[in-house]
């Protein structure tokens, strides 16, 4: 932000370095992703099947255990269907485990309206909740196409992804996934849905400035809940008091102190979440069907949360 704003002298703002202080326990973590019995548990072979339905209709012959952990596979290993099938086969052939694997149309078929909780450490004080949006680009045409054998322009689409972090665990603890045509105010509320933990401050950019954010965050967190969303330059006294103060705080003291009052700059996270999100899983959607993409975006989400609590790195500001 201060460089949107200062653009003319950016050279004058130097970069700050850092330097990782747990490099061993690090580097551990990251070795850890690439072991499949992180994935694949031993007791995994006590849940695989589905338990026996009392009502009427047939019987799912695996558990949704079973089609999350072949998805997660996936989804870490960037495998198509056919190929997770056969993964995951070899896996259990290697750990001596009697399963029998789902086919590629069934993970297909289960993904759909597949009910994924994100595995979160549970905390009894109220967090800090950014909040923030990117694009994710799903299965289409290319340019070589075009060009070779004439075939029409195909009209770009993506997916916006919503993602709400918890700066201090450094886990995700909602996504939801949309249409490119639903703007981030009006994704506000399904997101906080899926986040049971009470919430005292809230971080986000210019999007999410309207004042329908500000009622739908007082509604359900009350009126303590601090909202730190920048402010345009237009902007008025109204009847929010926060907001006034934050619109005194500016005309003081500058947009740049106003950030560093307000503790803004710990929105980075969130963006350095998603490029986490881009290098580790991709930035494209492997699924066609919307609802198998959103089923893929909550498994990557909680994959990504399970590579958060094998390790994290620890910065220290070089002077």
């Amino acid at each position: 932000m201060p460089h949107k704003f200062n653009d003319a002298r950016r050279d004058k703002f130097p970069k700050a370095k850092y330097r990782v202080t747990n490099c061993s326990e690090y580097n551990e973590s990251l070795r850890q992703r690439g072991d499949v019995t992180i994935w694949v548990s031993d007791d995994v072979v006590q849940n695989w099947t589905s338990p026996r339905r009392k009502t009427r209709g047939g019987q799912s012959r695996y558990s949704d255990l079973a089609i999350e952990i072949c998805l997660t596979l996936r989804v870490v290993f960037r495998l198509p269907l056919r190929q997770t099938q056969g993964f995951m086969r070899s896996i259990a052939k290697l750990m001596g485990l009697d399963l029998v694997v789902p086919d590629y149309s069934t993970l297909s078929r289960r993904a759909r309206g597949l009910n994924i909780a994100l595995n979160r450490r549970a905390t009894s004080k109220p967090i800090t909740l950014i909040v923030d949006s990117t694009g994710l680009k799903m299965h289409g045409g290319n340019d070589w196409h075009e060009e070779k054998h004439g075939t029409k322009k195909a009209r770009r689409t993506w997916r916006k992804l919503h993602i709400a972090l918890d700066p201090v665990t450094g886990e995700i603890t909602a996504t939801e996934l949309t249409t490119e045509h639903v703007g981030d105010e009006t994704a506000l509320p399904a997101l906080l849905a899926d986040i049971d933990d009470d919430v005292s401050r809230f971080l986000a950019d210019g999007a999410y400035g309207g004042q329908g954010v500000a009622d739908c965050l007082i509604e359900k967190y009350g009126h303590g809940v601090e909202i730190i969303v920048p402010l345009p330059k237009t902007a008025v006294h109204g009847k929010n008091a926060q907001r006034n103060q934050h619109i005194d705080i500016i005309a003081q003291h500058g947009r740049l102190n106003w950030q560093t009052k307000t503790g803004y700059n710990e929105r980075s996270r969130v963006e350095a979440q998603i490029g986490r999100w881009k290098q580790g899983i991709g930035d494209h959607l492997q699924a066609r069907d919307f609802n198998n993409q959103t089923a893929e975006a909550k498994i990557a989400s909680k994959a990504l949360n399970r590579m958060t609590g094998l390790g994290r790195a620890m910065y220290e500001r070089v002077v």
